[in-house]
């Protein structure tokens, strides 16, 4: 029951499938997206909010490249923050609650309305191998698609299983159908596969709540958008309020503790270290005497909440009384109950930094599938992904985005040389270079390479080249513009700045720790009128510019040991002076550079030494 040939087929509609499956049809791939339902489109099934810390980062640099996750969330966003102000500008991240059913709506929309998309609401239970390279795939009703690429995006719905206390059933999130055949085919063709574990916490009615005992948290005055494109972002439409956990609260959690799923040993799979369920807090910061809960609202035209915090996998009873425990909460309505959900992913060491799998030519992985946690991170692979795959049937180079050059490269950089024994979640500590992937200039460093691989239009590049024009230039400007100390004294003096004595240039003054470019406007009397994202950049580089520099200098280094190459075909057991967990470790991943070798996990800087020795002599044996 042969149905139709595509070029590319992704599986799954989530985060990752949806930015896979739009990168490859507008590259000029005939695609096909499979979703187990249509109405799971684009889902947000836990947190209704888009961004955060680095993540906010994830969701800039995806735009940057072309992808679709910001200009949605501007669309759909009903509260916006810019996090971390009161730190640098490296760690800055933007933050929007999202309207969880208008996200979706404007996904599905948006892959409707895609030249060289098809959308089909199937459950994919077979992928077809010819001579080591994918074919195609089969669905559960027999219906066969031959495709020259497949993308495997299934989040958490592969063999998925929901967890309540005691209670569990084969499910996807939402109570949506899980996906139970595949994960056997994947095993069949060699696939490493582990099991994972995250949960979700419940939604409570809006009009139970009792919002005068608790903190209301607004949105910023000023909205920033996600998507460089987005001219007019909208406006805050709500408030999200924060409240507490107390003694009550933990004692009735420890008095159950066996009864949570978790502890009550149901669970199978391994949780996240950086979202752990609200039990799993009580018991590991034991002498915190609360926890911080937010709760959220799920959208504009619904009275859910979401408690974000609030994780369980404890029973229903439970559930009820441990929320009606925070002040604030004490008639709390539960309408939908707390689970943690348990599924299939892949070890990601099994991938190339294109997310293809190193033995099955055709097949990628991106999303939760490659072991993260995360819409962001999974948009930012299924980008990749979807990217790579066109690019392999158009015999183009691959976009390889390295540790220096994105977030994005940073998050597959660890998972394809770490690994992951858990849920891994993007952190700023995670990059080495942190001053130079700020999310103001995810633009300056990506865009070009989406602009090369078809996906950012020659109109937006354009207009891309002219902003760069315009902070250079406002730059020179700062550098070569003196001001007198008559006219900087009193505005410094008020400012609690040392007064001048000769005239001084603008862009010193900016360096200045107590002052920006803001606070100098009233003795800037020449200064152009330029977009707030220009003179941001401007300023962001004239006062961290030593710092920027000494990053530069780290990423050059970097460069050049990833610019030395490995063998692909290279035996390690030959080398000799490697110790025999290293050889074990590099035979397995097949690292591509010196400098991925070196981080892989169980490979000392000894062994690296060994292979730079090795090299050499290989070098002067040619």
């Amino acid at each position: 029951m042969l149905l139709g040939e595509y070029d590319v087929a992704v599986i799954g509609g989530g985060h990752a499938g949806c930015e896979a499956a739009l990168a490859a049809a507008r590259l000029g791939m005939r695609t096909v997206i499979f979703s187990i339902s249509l109405d799971a489109i684009g889902n947000l099934p836990c947190n209704p909010s888009i961004g955060g810390t680095a993540k906010g980062h994830l969701v800039r640099e995806i735009d940057a490249l072309g992808g679709e996750m910001g200009k949605a969330a501007d669309a759909s966003f009903i509260q916006s923050k810019m996090l971390n102000r009161g730190k640098g500008p490296a760690v800055y991240s933007l933050r929007a609650q999202i309207d969880r059913t208008r996200y979706h709506v404007e996904m599905k929309r948006r892959l409707e309305n895609q030249e060289r998309l098809c959308i089909k609401q199937a459950e994919i239970t077979e992928i077809k191998l010819t001579d080591g390279a994918v074919s195609g795939i089969v669905t559960a009703t027999g219906a066969e698609y031959g495709a020259k690429a497949i993308i495997i995006a299934t989040g958490t719905y592969l063999k998925g299983k929901i967890l309540i206390g005691s209670y569990s059933k084969e499910s996807g999130p939402d109570g949506m159908f899980p996906a139970n055949s595949l994960s056997a085919c994947l095993e069949d063709m060699g696939i490493e596969l582990r099991r994972f574990k995250t949960g979700t916490p419940a939604r409570l009615h809006a009009d139970s709540l009792n919002y005068e005992k608790m903190t209301e948290e607004r949105g910023d005055e000023k909205v920033v958008p996600f998507s460089f494109e987005t001219e007019e972002p909208g406006e805050n439409r709500v408030s999200c309020y924060l409240v507490y956990t107390n003694e009550k609260t933990h004692k009735i959690i420890t008095d159950n503790l066996e009864r949570s799923a978790m502890y009550g040993g149901y669970v199978e799979g391994v949780g996240p270290r950086y979202c752990p369920s609200i039990e799993d807090k009580v018991v590991r910061f034991h002498d915190k005497p609360r926890h911080q809960i937010f709760i959220e609202p799920m959208g504009l035209g619904t009275k859910e909440m979401y408690a974000q915090g609030f994780s369980t996998s404890l029973p229903e009873d439970v559930q009820l009384a441990m929320y009606r425990s925070v002040e604030g909460l004490e008639n709390a309505e539960i309408m939908r109950s707390a689970y943690a959900i348990e599924y299939d992913c892949c070890d990601p060491t099994q991938l190339y930094a294109t997310l293809e799998f190193k033995t099955i030519s055709g097949l990628y992985g991106a999303g939760q599938f490659n072991g993260t946690s995360g819409y962001e991170e999974a948009a930012a692979q299924g980008l990749v992904a979807g990217i790579n795959a066109a690019l392999k049937l158009r015999n183009e180079e691959p976009l390889i985005i390295t540790r220096s050059d994105g977030y994005i490269g940073t998050l597959i950089d660890d998972l394809i040389t770490k690994g992951t024994n858990e849920p891994y979640r993007m952190m700023t500590s995670r990059s080495e270079y942190r001053l130079l992937l700020r999310q103001d200039n995810a633009d300056e460093r990506l865009t070009p390479m989406g602009h090369r691989v078809g996906l950012i239009s020659d109109d937006r590049y354009e207009k891309f080249l002219k902003k760069l024009n315009m902070i250079d230039n406002e730059i020179k400007r700062l550098e070569k513009t003196v001001v007198p100390p008559r006219l900087a004294n009193p505005l410094l003096e008020s400012l609690g700045s040392t007064p001048i004595k000769t005239g001084v240039k603008l862009a010193e003054l900016i360096r200045r720790p107590e002052l920006d470019y803001e606070k100098l406007a009233t003795i800037d009397t020449e200064r152009p009128e330029l977009p707030e994202a220009v003179w941001e950049q401007a300023e962001i580089k004239l006062k961290y510019e030593g710092y920027i520099k000494r990053q530069i200098a780290e990423a050059e280094q970097f460069k050049k040991m990833e610019s030395r190459l490995l063998p692909a075909d290279m035996d390690y057991d030959d080398v000799y002076g490697l110790r025999l967990e290293a050889r074990q470790k590099l035979n397995k991943i097949r690292p591509k550079s010196l400098g991925q070798a070196s981080r892989i996990s169980g490979v000392s800087p000894a062994d690296i030494s060994v292979l730079i020795i090795w090299l050499e002599q290989k070098g002067r044996n040619k």
